[in-house]
């Protein structure tokens, strides 16, 4: 593939259908693994199996015999490949020339399979036991003059056990440094639905859309991050549920797909019309957006229509008077100029919400990665708040979460600002004070380790030093570290860009069996809903050399904390001693968790927004006002484009699966900028033109990407997008929010420049 030239060709088809259908069995091939992948497909997301490691929507109930789509089905090939990457590997690659590989020939060299250090005289990485390696960890970590100077980061798949124990260790190593992959995609969900609805976690359960009267699908791109939600809406549809997209990006599943599973369709080659309605709103007009929704329901109910639910406001909420002011302030001339989109169309898609009483709000990284994305987040909270779409059926709000279990991880401990009550409750259940201050978020992490004062990482899982911002500086940063140690099944970048020392530690796969001293172990998963499931691997581990989770995490604790009196040792062996600790710190959401967890399709957390029970200061749900139109800090340039980066759907995260992006008709290309033509003719350029990116930044930090091919792409006036993770170096460290650090990668201010 990597001598094919660049293709660029508009994707006609349905997506999903027969197109998904060979792109899983050309996966499955070329990672040698027909037989013995589709035997394990058969057991993904199924009771007694095990779950997905890509994204962490619901599993189906059991009517659903095939419960997996296409980019499950590329994670698991690639972690079930017979590829592997072994010490002669190593022995054949310095790191130099490792680091001139792209991040898809890094993915496709197959699994890790024993422990390595880094060997600086030789550029290389040398094989080293298990027990030398922790060695390592614990003299770097006890060598530290404080626990401040290490970084904690965890990735979303990694499991509720191992998370809950890592995040006790930590604290009692000492520190609330826990970066993690949550702070750089719906961390504004956790920190913007407390003070609203006093959960951080979406409200809705999979029988809910069976019950909406109405979709909104707002930033995010369903077909290529959370396939499987795909037969939801496709029933919808079917009963003639209006589904509205907000995207600045028309997307192809939204457009139409065909369900791979459903036979008539794919033997007829029929396919389903999702979105009812597009909404190409600019890149940052999600606020204007959803204020002028906001003004219309005021404006009709002030005229004496009966649009509000009036009931649920006066027995349920606060703060709808200032919400109603702010909102009523707002002229339309600035809520279309904002938001792109013309006022017809707002009223429009305001009535299909009037007329539903039963909607879910979904949405995804389209509104969380922005300058107020935690702001916007209460904005769509709002909108539901207003009609009484919380504590009744087929209604609520969805935060679309991408990666398996990183909701899960945060409801166990992996938090850097822990809640008091968690505290409490960790001293009370292990017996050690455990720090009060609040820790570093990802991107404070990296501001500590460019200030000399972080000293050590610890990845487990993820690929951290390609997922931040700012690339250029985040390497820069993790070279200036004394220890980096990455836990990994698949060598990524994040290995290659490393601290004096470094360790890769290999770890077992989701899919694969876990067996200790005391018998077969199985780990849980929380999913975007709030459903904790049992996992069990399936295949066999990809080397004898592989250790869980779970065991790195205690065996780490043990070289650290070598006096520590809690039973580390028994931890490794029997995971459900984990878990009857994990419901002593968590009796109200884990209580019966051992019986719990026996059910087929496990069990459900509780959500008191469910039944309108609000666990916020005030006992209410909280209208709550984001002042302005702006998402984001404006910025005076007229050459200024925003820019979002995006997923391919050949990606899974940092993770590439290929070069191409069928939907979005790109082939063997990721250097690509997609734009509105008129916005290309406006800077003279033609179709297929090279160009750079710049970022328009007043840091005095020049941050340029050459190389971009630009597409003609039906996007909003002022709008463009490219993939990420290459264009992050675009994205300046210091521009997130502010109310959780996630970074604001969905609306980067840049100006093209031609080459």
């Amino acid at each position: 593939m990597a001598d094919e030239k660049p293709r660029y060709k508009t994707y006609e088809h349905p997506a999903g259908g027969w197109g998904a259908a060979a792109a899983t069995a050309k996966v499955l091939m070329e990672q040698s693994v027909l037989s013995k992948g589709s035997r394990a497909l058969l057991a993904m997301n199924q009771p007694g199996g095990f779950k997905c490691s890509s994204c962490a929507f619901p599993d189906a109930d059991e009517r659903k015999r095939l419960e997996f789509c296409e980019n499950g089905a590329k994670a698991l090939a690639v972690e079930a490949t017979k590829r592997r990457v072994r010490a002669d590997f190593f022995a054949r690659h310095t790191v130099t020339e490792l680091m001139e590989k792209s991040d898809y020939w890094l993915e496709m060299q197959g699994r890790l399979t024993e422990p390595m250090r880094y060997d600086a005289a030789q550029d290389k990485y040398v094989p080293c036991s298990w027990d030398d390696a922790y060695e390592m960890i614990g003299r770097h970590l006890r060598a530290l003059d404080s626990p401040d100077q290490a970084e904690f980061y965890t990735s979303g798949r990694t499991p509720n056990e191992a998370a809950f124990l890592y995040a006790i260790f930590v604290r009692a190593f000492g520190t609330n440094n826990f970066p993690d992959c949550s702070n750089m995609c719906h961390e504004p969900t956790s920190r913007g639905l407390p003070p609203a609805i006093g959960v951080g976690k979406g409200t809705i359960v999979l029988d809910d859309f069976e019950k909406a009267e109405a979709i909104f699908i707002i930033g995010q791109n369903t077909g290529t991050n959370s396939p499987r939600m795909m037969s939801n809406l496709v029933e919808a549809r079917k009963r003639g549920v209006p589904i509205i997209a907000i995207n600045p990006m028309p997307e192809r599943a939204l457009v139409r797909f065909t369900e791979p599973q459903d036979a008539v369709q794919m033997a007829t080659f029929g396919s389903t019309e999702i979105a009812s309605e597009f909404v190409p709103v600019r890149i940052g007009g999600d606020l204007a957006l959803f204020k002028g929704m906001m003004k219309i329901m005021f404006e009709r109910e002030a005229a004496g229509e009966d649009v509000l639910d009036r009931d649920f406001i006066a027995e349920h909420t606060a703060g709808i008077e200032a919400l109603r002011e702010d909102a009523l302030a707002q002229s339309w001339a600035d809520i279309v100029a904002i938001s792109g989109v013309p006022e017809e169309q707002i009223r429009r898609i305001t009535e299909v919400y009037i007329r539903s009483s039963a909607t879910v709000m979904c949405y995804g990284m389209g509104v969380t990665q922005h300058q107020q994305g935690t702001g916007l987040v209460q904005q769509v909270a709002n909108l539901l708040l207003l009609r009484g779409n919380f504590g009744k059926p087929g209604a609520g709000i969805a935060p679309i979460r991408g990666h398996s279990n990183v909701q899960g991880d945060r409801t166990v401990g992996i938090d850097e600002r822990p809640s008091a009550d968690y505290l409490d409750r960790v001293h009370e259940v292990f017996g050690f004070a455990p720090p009060r201050e609040h820790g570093h978020h990802a991107v404070e992490s990296v501001e500590a380790m460019l200030a000399g004062t972080a000293k050590v990482f610890i990845g487990m899982g993820g690929n951290f030093v390609r997922a931040i911002s700012d690339t250029d500086r985040a390497y820069e940063a993790m070279r200036r570290l004394s220890l980096t140690v990455g836990i990994a099944t698949k060598l990524n970048r994040g290995h290659l860009v490393h601290g004096r020392d470094a360790l890769i530690l290999p770890v077992v796969a989701r899919s694969e069996r876990i067996v200790t001293a005391a018998g077969e172990q199985f780990i849980t998963i929380e999913d975007a809903m709030s459903n904790v499931t049992a996992s069990r691997g399936v295949l066999e581990p990809a080397s004898p050399d592989l250790r869980p989770e779970v065991e790195i995490v205690c065996r780490m604790a043990m070289a650290t904390l070598p006096d520590s009196p809690l039973p580390w040792a028994e931890f490794i062996e029997d995971y459900g001693l984990i878990r009857d600790r994990i419901a002593e710190v968590y009796p109200h959401l884990y209580h019966d968790f051992a019986e719990r967890i026996q059910a087929p399709h496990g069990f459900h957390l509780d959500i008191p927004p469910r039944r309108r029970e609000w666990r916020t200061p005030n006992g209410r749900a909280n209208f709550l006002v984001l002042p302005g139109l702006e998402a984001n800090a404006p910025v005076d340039d007229p050459t200024m484009l925003r820019l979002a980066t995006v997923r391919s759907h050949d990606q899974f995260n940092t993770t590439i699966y290929s070069n191409n992006d069928r939907y979005r008709g790109v082939y063997n290309d990721r250097m690509v900028l997609f734009m509105n033509a008129l916005d290309r003719d406006a800077r003279g350029l033609e179709p297929g033109a090279k160009v750079a990116l710049e970022t328009i930044s007043g840091d005095g930090i020049r941050r340029r990407v050459e190389g971009l091919t630009v597409l003609d792409y039906p996007m909003p006036r002022g709008s463009i997008a490219g993939y990420y993770p290459e264009l992050n170096p675009l994205l300046p460290l210091d521009y997130y929010d502010r109310s959780s650090g996630t970074p604001a990668a969905k609306s980067i201010p840049v100006r093209v420049v031609t080459l």
